[in-house]
């Protein structure tokens, strides 16, 4: 699944492209795209017409565009919210080339630029949806979000807030940093990076953690986030693209997620992969020793 730097690769292409242009059609080709837009693809269609998208923006893995309020300077009252799930893609694409095979949603606009709007989604597990926003909220957020927490790239993120929420969880370090109520954007392969680059096992009770100790951590989480996001991202198969369709090539400078038996990079060691919560760790076992038993 796409993480905090493949979806802000993805909005900073919707605001170059889509932001400030206004809706002329929308047509909807698949009604699980829009299948949490509970009204149906004919009132998703109808509220979208018409309406001028504002600044694209995104909390964690979700992203959202602003319907611009009618009156000048209020806050913007309805989102249109996207999740990309496991496969989505927001493509900007003229408005003659072929459709993908996967086309779910395509939408037009009222300018004279010959390029639209697509949602391609080959698994289905993303979509689009229409929601209020948070009263009084600049940015439009989207209420059914308001939950998620800021990410580390965020200017508002709270770092006291997060080491003192860290050291009251009863839980370990990977599984706090994959809750997105304490910190959103980070997945499984960004866990492990930083983790490695810490030299944290993803077992490590949070409670262990020092202030000094989850500063760190925030700080490898920034560096190999921002890292990702200069070269487009990671892409392991097609489906991770920009609104361009390109992949990102992080996946070449991945120092622990998917290097099993390969030599640790800082030590030489054979890195391992455990099975962890549906999913896998990979960490070297000499740099990240597991926590002794209590």
């Amino acid at each position: 699944m796409p993480e905090l730097p493949e979806v802000e690769v993805v909005r900073r292409g919707l605001e170059r492209w889509i932001c400030g242009r206004t809706v002329a059609e929308v047509r909807v080709l698949h009604p699980r795209a829009i299948r949490r837009h509970l009204a149906g693809p004919d009132d998703f269609a109808a509220q979208l017409t018409g309406r001028r998208l504002g600044v694209a923006h995104r909390r964690g893995k979700y992203l959202w565009l602003p319907l611009e309020a009618a009156a000048e300077g209020a806050a913007p009252d309805r989102s249109v919210l996207a999740h990309l799930g496991m496969s989505g893609q927001l493509l900007v694409q003229p408005h003659d080339a072929p459709a993908e095979k996967h086309l779910r949603v395509r939408v037009r606009f009222a300018d004279s630029t010959p390029t639209e709007l697509r949602f391609v989604d080959q698994r289905t597990f993303g979509g689009l949806s229409l929601h209020d926003t948070v009263p009084g909220d600049p940015d439009g957020l989207p209420d059914v979000i308001a939950h998620i927490a800021r990410d580390p790239l965020d200017p508002g993120f709270d770092e006291a807030a997060f080491h003192a929420a860290l050291r009251r969880r009863r839980t370990t370090v990977k599984r706090a940093l994959l809750d997105q109520s304490l910190i959103s954007g980070v997945g499984n392969i960004y866990a492990d990076e930083a983790l490695w680059r810490s030299r944290l096992h993803y077992d490590r009770p949070t409670a262990t953690l020092t202030r000094p100790r989850s500063a760190e951590l925030l700080t490898h989480i920034r560096e190999v986030m921002n890292e990702a996001l200069a070269v487009g991202g990671t892409s392991f198969d097609s489906l991770y693209v920009n609104v361009n369709g390109e992949s990102g090539y992080f996946d070449r400078s991945l120092d622990a997620y998917g290097r099993e038996d390969e030599p640790c990079r800082r030590c030489g060691t054979a890195m391992r992969r455990r099975p962890w919560m549906n999913r896998s760790s990979y960490f070297c076992p000499r740099c990240q020793r597991p926590p002794r038993p209590v």
